[in-house]
């Protein structure tokens, strides 16, 4: 029996993936959280072997809570379930710590076949992310300019892409405003971006936002 925890702050679609799990004699989910921080806390509290995680949630972000959930439970398989097309977060989360990657789109039995291959401890890797990596490999020089950001660096650059501040930001990933203004220093210098409103225009256009 694999136990699942759901994370989404849509609670319709945290509903039909626990309608869908439960027709599977195999799977059973253990529990549901609507944020990253509440995702931290169903880590803590519960016996999970795969967490299916959405990627953007309001307040503490899937991004921010890998690294806190791994810490936690470094043996949890990390499954992102993202609107977001492959090729704008998939490299950054398994990199990260996520486990594997799917869009939201697929077909469902897929998300099941990931569960399965998770919960044994591997990756999942689809087609699109495999491709992804090859051509990184081929050309690294050549990857986005967000791909080459620290963890930290790309929380920090996502969170002022979208408008937070520098107080706000510090306290959602419990750092000092000063480290925040650091790290937002660095990925500026990185980045060759001078003003947030830069760091906005290139999240959009790199459609890593809204």
């Amino acid at each position: 029996m694999i136990k699942i925890g759901i994370v989404d702050d849509h609670a319709i679609v945290r509903n039909g993936l626990r309608d869908y799990f439960a027709n599977h004699v195999d799977l059973r989910v253990v529990g549901e959280a609507a944020s990253g921080r509440e995702a931290i806390d169903l880590v803590r509290n519960n016996e999970i072997d795969v967490l299916v995680m959405d990627l953007l949630m309001p307040g503490q972000s899937g991004i921010d809570a890998i690294a806190m959930i791994r810490a936690k439970a470094p043996d949890v398989g990390i499954l992102i379930l993202s609107g977001y097309p492959e090729e704008h977060y998939a490299m950054n989360m398994i990199r990260q710590g996520a486990s594997g990657y799917l869009n939201k789109d697929c077909d469902p039995a897929e998300i099941v076949k990931a569960i399965q291959v998770v919960a044994m401890g591997r990756r999942y890797i689809t087609p699109a992310v495999a491709e992804l990596l090859a051509r990184q490999l081929d050309r690294k020089d050549n990857a986005p300019v967000h791909e080459h950001l620290s963890e930290r660096e790309f929380q920090v650059f996502l969170k002022l892409a979208k408008g937070e501040t520098i107080g706000a930001i510090g306290e959602a990933l419990s750092l000092s405003v000063k480290t925040v203004s650091t790290y937002r220093t660095r990925l500026m210098e990185k980045m060759n971006l001078a003003s947030n409103s830069d760091l906005t225009y290139y999240a959009l256009k790199a459609q890593l936002i809204d």
